[in-house]
C-alpha cells in the first residue's frame, strides 16, 4: 500500500480538543426542557446550531430562529465559564507544530462560538480554521475538510482528521482523510481507515504519520503471519515498529506467535482494532469484526487458535498456530547430516500438533467459509525440498490447504522465501558455523485466490546479538498474502 507523507493533521473542535461536548449537551437540554438520550445523539452531537434548533422547533412548535439564539446563549455563558481541554490535546498540538505539521480547525459551531475557543487555546497554533459560518453544508457533509485542505493546499489523502462524533467522522472519510477518533460521549467502532482510541494521550506525530489509511477494497484481504519474537521485547520500542510495519504494509489480519501474552491486545488497542488472545503465545488482531473464537482459549505455548472474521460480504477463519521448535530438522540435516527418513521421523512431534490444529480446523469449519492458516510450524515445507518429505506442511496439504507464497512464487530456487532468520547469519554458538536459512513461516489457505505474496523485514536488521535498535522487532521475517475475496 502507497503511503502519502503527512501534510497536515485537521481537528474537530467540541470533544475532540476541548471538553465542550457536555457543555453543548448541557445546553441543548437545558433549551429542550428535559434531559436528552441516545435517539437524540444524531439530531445534538457534530451538527450545527441551526440543524438543532430546527430538530427543536419540530418538536415543541418554539420559533427555529428564537431556539437558535437560546442554544447560542445557553452554550456560550457553560463556554466562557471555564474551557476544559481535552486530555493530551495540547501536547499533541506542541509536538505538531514541533515538527513542522501544519493543523487546521473544522468544526460544525458558529463562528462566534469557534473564535472564543481558538482565543482560549491560542489561535497562533491552527493555520486554518473552518465553521460552519463558512461553507454551504457542514458535517456530516465532507464540505468542511475540503475547505480546510484547499486553503492549506494539501491532499484530503495525506491529512489525518481528528474527530470524537460519529457525525465528524463520516464528514472527515467522504472528504478522503485518514480518521483518528477518540469518542467523547457516544461509542465508534473501529473500521478501515479509522483507528479509535481512548484519548489523545501519548499521540505523537509519528503515530499519525503510521496511522493505518483505508483497507483494500472489501474484495480484497491481507493477511499477515508473524513471530513476534517474546512479543518483540528484545528491540527497543518494539511496540511502536511493529504498530508501524502494520501500518506500513497494509494489513488486514495479523496472525501472531510468540505474543508473551498481552502483544495481541496491546496492538489491537493501539490500532482501534479487534483481537483475539489465545493462552501465554497467540493471538489474531483484525482491522475487520471478528464474530467467532475457535480453539483452546487457554491453549499452551505451542497449538493453535482462530478467529471468524467478517471482511465486507464474507466471512473468512483465519487460524494462527506455533509448532514446537525441538528436535529442528534443518539443523539435523546440516549440522548432524541426518539422511531423510530420519529427518521426517522426528516430525513426528510437530505432526501431531498440526494435525490437533487441523482437526480443530475442521471442527470450526462451516460450509462456504475459507480458511486461512498461518503460523510459525519450525519445519520447512516439503514444497522447497526435493530431497525431505517435511510432513507438517505435507499434512496441510492433505487437508485441502495451499501454500499461498508457492502459489506465488512456484520456483524455490528463485524465490526461497526465507522466514529465519533475519538477524541469524551464523549459528549463535560461536562456532562461526552458517545458520541454516528456511522457510519455516506460512500463510495457508483453502477456498481463496491468491493475489500476492511475499515475506517481509524492514530496515537492515543487525546480526544477534546487536539487535536492541533494530528497526526490525523480530527473529522472523513476516509473510503477508494478499487474498481475493471475490466467489
Amino acid at each position: 500500500m502507497t503511503r502519502l507523507p503527512l501534510q497536515a493533521v485537521l481537528f474537530d473542535m467540541d470533544g475532540t480538543l476541548v471538553d465542550t461536548e457536555r457543555l453543548w449537551w448541557e445546553a441543548v437540554e437545558q433549551v429542550a426542557g428535559r434531559a436528552l438520550t441516545e435517539s437524540d445523539e444524531a439530531e445534538v452531537l457534530g451538527r450545527p446550531v441551526e440543524h438543532t434548533a430546527d430538530w427543536l422547533a419540530a418538536a415543541t412548535g418554539a420559533p427555529a430562529a428564537d431556539l437558535a439564539d437560546a442554544l447560542h446563549r445557553e452554550f456560550a455563558d457553560r463556554v466562557r465559564a471555564g474551557i476544559v481541554p481535552r486530555p493530551g490535546a495540547l501536547d499533541l498540538l506542541d509536538a505538531l507544530a514541533r515538527d513542522g505539521v501544519p493543523t487546521a480547525l473544522v468544526t460544525a459551531s458558529p463562528r462566534a462560538v469557534a473564535d472564543t475557543v481558538l482565543e482560549a487555546l491560542g489561535a497562533s497554533r491552527f493555520a486554518v480554521s473552518v465553521t460552519a459560518d463558512d461553507t454551504d453544508r457542514t458535517k456530516p457533509a465532507p464540505d468542511p475538510y475540503l475547505a480546510a485542505c484547499r486553503a492549506l493546499g494539501v491532499d484530503p489523502a495525506a491529512c489525518v482528521a481528528v474527530e470524537d462524533t460519529r457525525t465528524g467522522v463520516s464528514s472527515a472519510e467522504a472528504a478522503g482523510c485518514t480518521v483518528l477518533a477518540v469518542p467523547s460521549l457516544a461509542p465508534i467502532e473501529p473500521a478501515p481507515g479509522r483507528t479509535v482510541l481512548p484519548s489523545l494521550e501519548g499521540v505523537t506525530t509519528e503515530r499519525l504519520r503510521t496511522l493505518p489509511t483505508a483497507a483494500a477494497p472489501s474484495h480484497e484481504l491481507r493477511v499477515m503471519s508473524w513471530n513476534l519474537w517474546h512479543g518483540g521485547t528484545k528491540v527497543h520500542d518494539h511496540l511502536a515498529k511493529q504498530l508501524k510495519v502494520i501500518a506500513e504494509t497494509g494489513v488486514d489480519v495479523v496472525g501472531l506467535q510468540e505474543t508473551n501474552g498481552t502483544a495481541a491486545e496491546e496492538l489491537a488497542d493501539a490500532l482501534g482494532w479487534y483481537h483475539h488472545r489465545a493462552g501465554e503465545n497467540l493471538g489474531v488482531i483484525s482491522r475487520h469484526p471478528i464474530t467467532a473464537r475457535f480453539g483452546d482459549p487457554a491453549v499452551g505455548f505451542y497449538g493453535a487458535a482462530g478467529v471468524r472474521v467478517r471482511a465486507g460480504e464474507r466471512e473468512v477463519d483465519i487460524w494462527t498456530a506455533h509448532l514446537d521448535y525441538t528436535p529442528y530438522g534443518p539443523y539435523e540435516s546440516a549440522f548432524d547430516g541426518l539422511p531423510a527418513a530420519e529427518l521426517v521421523a522426528h516430525e513426528q512431534v510437530r505432526l501431531a500438533q498440526m494435525r490437533d490444529a487441523l482437526h480443530r480446523i475442521e471442527e470450526a469449519a462451516a460450509p462456504g467459509v475459507p480458511v486461512v492458516l498461518v503460523g510459525d510450524f519450525n519445519s520447512p515445507s516439503h514444497l522447497d525440498s526435493p530431497d525431505v518429505e517435511w510432513p507438517v506442511t505435507k499434512a496441510a496439504e492433505a487437508a485441502g490447504l495451499r501454500d499461498s507464497y508457492r502459489e506465488a512464487h512456484p520456483d524455490p530456487a528463485v524465490q526461497p522465501g526465507h522466514t529465519w532468520s533475519p538477524i541469524h547469519a551464523l549459528h549463535e554458538d560461536g562456532s562461526g558455523r552458517p545458520e541454516p536459512q528456511d522457510r519455516i513461516d506460512f500463510v495457508l489457505h483453502r477456498g481463496l485466490r491468491v493475489l500476492h505474496s511475499q515475506t517481509c523485514v524492514s530496515g537492515t536488521p543487525r546480526p544477534w546479538p546487536d539487535v536492541e535498535h533494530n528497526e526490525w522487532p523480530s527473529d522472523h521475517a513476516a509473510v503477508i498474502t494478499t487474498f481475493s475475496l471475490r466467489e
